[in-house]
């Protein structure tokens, strides 16, 4: 990829004035947009993807989620990783799924997000699902772990349950009930307090001047724009932050990274009919077999992409009849990014052998739930991250080596988890929203806006 010399800024048509410039809406970034403007900061977001309204429909999943080379990448092993690029980023299309934060990990950076999580926490709905919308296939799955003796337990979800509805395939699809929290939420609070969105903007370079951020270079309908602001927060993702780093003078942004890769574990089951429930409702995590095992029902379409990719055309009738149990895994840090975006990473032994592990372990469940014809996808991938860590791209206020040049999404992870970030992103845009306005900032000299 070829920089843009941030001395040398090309020609552009417009520019924009703000305190804050936020460049991407998943969960850390809409989270500080939304802090921010609670606070009368005046915020733009950048966004590279639609805002169209959420319509919970395949054609939308797959303009925002499914496009080869940009929110579809392929690895060397043939592994899938899928990204949601839309206003409220990959959240939109996951299931709400609330693991607390990796506090320990947090802590030995000298990060305490205590307090940002028990905020969230009085804020948001946060509970397992209601017995009325557990579907038939995830109680049946629990039933059988649990015959295991293994501790399955039902997950907590960040829903408003009151507004959810039983019988309902729409959570791979994005809900269109507003049930589901996802960073679109937390956008559409952030404009109601003045912010100011654009999008379909994709940003390409943090304008630096004299060491300090000062605005970026964006793309907007075929023209370059550019945008100034005292501080800049690139929340772009663990894929698109560290091109913009390296686009702004971060070389080294985007290396040893992990990607939460993932296999479904399918069979056939006889007197039940189901295939339109939530997903992820219970499961159990192995930690220290570093994966998560929950039950995975997802829509036909999806039903079908699993089945094709392995050749089991024979199971595609069987749609509302199959039990799927996700295997996810902490992947070894490893690879790196071209300067395209590509990914270059493959799965190592001790990857491969944790999804052997937990494949075992689903197909065991399985068969005592009564299910045949057992099969498992080929891999898959979700939650890039660790591709500007703490403690080495940025510190612990999440500052790169520019000033005012932050970065707040699982870029920033110091080390694979193997779990959905969410809330921990959530935590992080809260705590990084106080420091920027001069709330009890973590280093007493920082500077603030």
């Amino acid at each position: 990829m070829t920089s843009i010399p941030p001395q040398n800024p090309p020609q552009v048509n417009s520019a924009r004035e703000a305190d804050v410039i936020v460049v991407g809406t998943g969960p850390g970034g809409a989270t500080v947009a939304r802090e921010l403007t609670r606070r009368k900061k005046d915020v733009l977001m950048l966004e590279w993807g639609a805002d169209r309204s959420i319509r919970g429909t395949l054609p939308q999943f797959a303009g925002a989620a499914a496009v080869p080379g940009k929110s579809l990448l392929v690895t060397g092993d043939l592994c899938a990783m899928v990204r949601g690029i839309t206003t409220g980023g990959s959240s939109v299309f996951y299931y709400a799924t609330a693991f607390d934060p990796p506090l320990e990990t947090f802590d030995a950076q000298g990060i305490d997000l205590r307090p940002a999580i028990a905020e969230i926490r009085a804020e948001r709905p946060l509970a397992p699902l209601a017995d009325s919308l557990m579907g038939p296939m995830a109680t049946r799955i629990m039933q059988s772990a649990r015959d295991l003796g293994y501790d399955w337990h039902k997950l907590p979800k960040f829903i408003d349950q009151a507004k959810c509805r039983p019988d309902c395939h729409r959570c791979n699809y994005g809900c269109p009930e507003g049930a589901k929290l996802s960073g679109r939420h937390f956008v559409d609070e952030a404009r109601h307090r003045g912010a100011r969105l654009i999008s379909g903007a994709r940003v390409e370079q943090v304008l630096i001047e004299n060491g300090r951020a000062v605005g970026v270079t964006y793309r907007h309908k075929g023209a370059r724009h550019q945008a100034y602001a005292t501080t800049v927060v690139v929340a772009a993702g663990g894929i698109g932050t560290p091109l913009i780093l390296r686009n702004s003078g971060i070389p080294e942004a985007g290396r040893d990274f992990f990607f939460d890769p993932l296999i479904v574990v399918m069979g056939a089951v006889d007197g039940i009919r189901g295939g339109r429930e939530i997903p992820m409702a219970a499961g159990m995590h192995r930690e220290e077999d570093g994966y998560v095992i929950t039950d995975m029902t997802v829509p036909w379409a999806l039903h079908a992409v699993l089945n094709t990719q392995v050749g089991r055309l024979d199971q595609l009738h069987r749609h509302r009849q199959t039990l799927a149990i996700m295997v996810k895994t902490r992947d070894s840090l490893g690879g790196w990014l071209s300067d395209r975006g590509g990914i270059r990473k493959r799965l190592t032994a001790s990857d491969k052998a944790k999804i052997r592990k937990g494949d075992a372990q689903a197909r065991e469940i399985l068969v005592h739930a009564g299910a045949r014809h057992i099969h498992r996808s080929w891999y898959l991938a979700a939650h890039p991250g660790g591709t500007a860590k703490i403690g080495h791209i940025v510190d612990r206020d999440l500052q790169t080596r520019f000033n005012h040049l932050y970065v707040c999404d699982c870029s920033v992870m110091p080390r694979a988890w193997g779990l959905p970030p969410s809330f921990t992103l959530m935590a992080l845009g809260k705590r990084l929203a106080k420091h920027l306005a001069g709330e009890a900032p973590a280093d007493p000299t920082a500077e603030t806006l």
